[in-house]
């Protein structure tokens, strides 16, 4: 759900930003002089001296007693909503927790953050391997995991992505009682200066 809000919100901001950069654009490029042609009455910018809204507007507007209102209550919600996206792209698709199935019908739970960080600790001591980082996401039944390996200039990245198959996911999936981990790694290298040889 949170995925399409995005990509509707990303496209009308995205649609919103061209249809006003061009109208400024050609107000302010003098473009309907230039070129001879006509805009459409409605056209808010259609020279380079243009404004918004001209100062009778702006008089007539400020006259009444709702304008200010109005203005405040219009910004503070675009704040809002603006926060509030904010946030659920901070916490987008991250665990907070795991169910860990010990066997004969118990459950448990495990915080997200620390099997990520035992990920990291144990895919950082792969040979080859300088940097790991790990986001667990979808559901607490069901995990997927997220892994950006940074190796290092000696790094062999089959040999890496192999011994984290068998080692760091196994591990975990043994740990948690889970029966599949679905993974996409992400392989880096570290940025290194040239070595000389001879």
């Amino acid at each position: 759900m949170l995925r399409i809000v995005n990509r509707l919100l990303t496209g009308l901001a995205g649609a919103l930003l061209v249809a006003l950069g061009a109208a400024v654009l050609i107000g302010a490029l003098d473009l309907p002089r230039r070129w001879g042609f006509e805009l459409p009455s409605a056209w808010p910018f259609t020279g380079p001296d243009d404004v918004l809204l001209p100062t009778a507007d702006l008089r007539r507007w400020r006259g009444r007693g709702w304008w200010w209102p109005a203005v405040v209550a219009v910004l503070a919600v675009v704040v809002l909503l603006s926060a509030w996206w904010l946030s659920a792209q901070a916490r987008r698709g991250r665990l907070r927790e795991v169910v860990v199935h010990s066997g004969g019908g118990e459950v448990a739970s495990v915080r997200g953050r620390a099997l990520e960080e035992v990920m990291e600790a144990e895919a950082e001591e792969l040979p080859g391997v300088e940097r790991a980082a790990v986001v667990l996401s979808g559901r607490r039944t069901a995990p997927r995991a997220r892994i950006v390996l940074t190796l290092g200039a000696r790094g062999a990245p089959g040999v890496a992505l192999a011994r984290l198959r068998e080692e760091v996911l196994r591990h975990a999936r043994v740990s948690a009682g889970l029966t599949r981990l679905p993974t996409e790694v992400r392989l880096r290298a570290v940025r290194h200066r040239a070595e000389r040889v001879g």
